[in-house]
């Protein structure tokens, strides 16, 4: 079936205008999709380079509306956009995906973790709680503390461990999760069209800094077992068929001592975890989430080479004008692949770009990888 949001006269709209949206970008120029973005930095990494660039806040009900009113689509980049005006565009006959209601659900921890138990969809216990008193008056340490909103890449969670880490954390509508002793963390980023076709990406592992509280390294293919392999994609894939999404979603899952699999979050766009599939798979993410949103048939996700990812974050104790010290050094090293996102400024623990390490095996890119991280530094 031909796809009806597919062609040049087509107006494909974006919410963000960052560092998703230029790689999402530059797999459009080769299908000569036109892609116009909304993103209140004026400066940000879409905006030299897009169809057209709209500064605006796209948390601002009147600003997503007019600029979603000639758009034969929209979708996002960011989950922190205004549901209300994604709402009424949908009701004029726009389309929105992934679905509003779905960004709605997943803006929401709260009810992220609620779908997950009235859906039969592994996940740690919790427990929904509404300020700083229902907090201290839970007495078991360590517990994971959540933001039910705002939170993102890391920001809005804190793992307490006694009274006074309680203290000092959020007083606001959040929930307690249980810290599970997880062996490995995963991912898997999974697509889903219209006509209901999914495909999933192999599972990765992701190595998370305590200090960014980010990602510091992903591995691909993840050190799991075939049968687990299996489970991780069909569990991703239950996920957004149960949400009846169209896009592409990113499932973030523990794997715990007793070898089950349980959702952490989820992430209804192009994700950090997937950025490697631009060198590594036959299919990146991006072009998948466009094939997604578009109803044009999935591509084919496997891996072709070995990878991993590292996020390339400001240094501490840097604000100003960036600079990468060390890039050339690390471009001498074969199969690696910078990606600098454009950023004027850095900041501590900013991201502003990254880095995907290619070979023959998960074991010599580790130790590419190391190296890597250890030569390039973002600074000012």
């Amino acid at each position: 079936m031909k796809s009806k949001w597919y062609g040049e006269d087509k107006r494909i709209g974006i919410l963000g205008g960052g560092q998703l949206g230029r790689m999402l970008l530059q797999e459009a120029f080769n299908l000569n999709i036109h892609l116009h973005f909304l993103d209140p930095d004026r400066n940000a990494p879409c905006s030299k380079i897009a169809h057209s660039f709209t500064v605006g806040s796209f948390t601002d009900y009147e600003t997503v509306l007019a600029f979603g009113k000639d758009k034969d689509l929209i979708s996002v980049e960011i989950e922190n956009v205004n549901i209300a005006a994604l709402k009424a565009l949908e009701e004029q006959g726009v389309a929105v995906f992934p679905q509003a209601h779905i960004l709605e659900l997943i803006q929401d921890k709260g009810l992220q973790k609620q779908f997950y138990v009235e859906n039969n969809i592994p996940t740690a216990p919790f427990e929904l709680i509404e300020n700083k008193a229902d907090l201290l008056a839970k007495v078991q340490y360590p517990i994971v503390h959540k933001l039910r909103k705002g939170g993102y890449d890391g920001k809005g969670v804190q793992i307490l461990k006694n009274e006074a880490d309680a203290h000092e954390s959020f007083d606001t509508s959040s929930l307690l999760e249980e810290k599970i002793p997880f062996v490995k963390e995963l991912s898997v980023i999974v697509a889903r069209t219209e006509n209901g076709e999914t495909k999933a990406f192999p599972t990765v592992e992701c190595e998370f800094s305590s200090e960014a509280n980010l990602v510091e390294f992903l591995f691909a293919p993840a050190a799991i077992s075939d049968e687990l392999e299996q489970q991780a994609k069909d569990l991703a894939i239950s996920v957004i068929e149960k949400l009846n999404m169209v896009g592409i979603l990113a499932v973030e899952m523990f794997l715990d001592k007793e070898g089950n699999l349980l959702v952490n979050e989820i992430a209804p766009r192009p994700h950090n975890s997937g950025h490697h599939t631009i060198e590594c798979n036959v299919t990146s993410q991006f072009a998948q989430h466009l094939r997604a949103i578009l109803n044009l048939p999935l591509g084919d996700t496997s891996i072709t080479k070995a990878g991993a990812m590292i996020n390339l974050l400001g240094e501490k104790g840097f604000e100003g004008k960036a600079v990468y010290e060390g890039l050339e050094a690390a471009l001498e090293i074969p199969g690696v692949y910078p990606h600098i996102y454009g950023k004027e400024i850095t900041k501590p623990f900013r991201k502003m770009g990254h880095v995907t390490i290619t070979d023959a095996t998960v074991e010599a890119v580790k130790l590419k990888a190391k190296k890597v991280q250890n030569t390039i530094r973002v600074i000012c």
